[in-house]
């Protein structure tokens, strides 16, 4: 059971600029998406990040909220937050693929996602993940993301010195 084992955390980064995050959560499950967002918001507080949270209808949304918040507003990275729990149609298996696809794709495209889309088979499953005083998967995300951004920052600091930027 994944509650007895033990996992390793990396530190997390410290940086010398402002970091600003977007936390785009579906609120399908009230309560679930509450606990992940709090973890977030704390792990962005203990990383002097400013965190805003917006909601979206479900997880399949998650993805394009995103990709618009990179195209057209100013975050240095994104925590996308919410909960599928599986039901009696391949529905689930639809939204699971589809939001975790299109947040890697984000990611691949250069944006600094931290993934805490929760894919469960039942509530309680759930409940384990979200809540911030235990599993605290929220706080996972955002400190996924703020570690993408201490990496894309690093590198754009160093030019190859060839091409050109658009």
């Amino acid at each position: 059971m994944a509650t007895a084992e033990t996992h390793y955390t990396l530190p997390l980064p410290v940086f010398d600029k402002p970091v600003k995050l977007l936390i785009v959560v579906a609120p399908y499950y009230r309560d679930i998406a509450d606990e992940l967002v709090a973890g977030a918001r704390a792990m962005a507080e203990k990383a002097e990040a400013t965190a805003e949270v917006i909601e979206v209808p479900g997880a399949l949304e998650i993805p394009s909220a995103i990709a618009l918040a990179h195209r057209l507003a100013d975050y240095d990275g994104y925590v996308a937050l919410g909960c599928v729990i599986r039901g009696e149609t391949t529905h689930y298996d639809t939204v699971c693929n589809d939001s975790s696809r299109g947040l890697t794709m984000l990611g691949l495209q250069g944006a600094a996602v931290g993934n805490g889309i929760l894919t469960v088979e039942n509530r309680q499953q759930a409940v384990v993940r979200a809540e911030a005083a235990g599993q605290d998967k929220g706080g996972g995300a955002a400190a996924a993301a703020l570690h993408l951004i201490a990496l894309s920052r690093g590198w754009a600091a160093k030019t190859k010195g060839i091409g050109f930027r658009a």
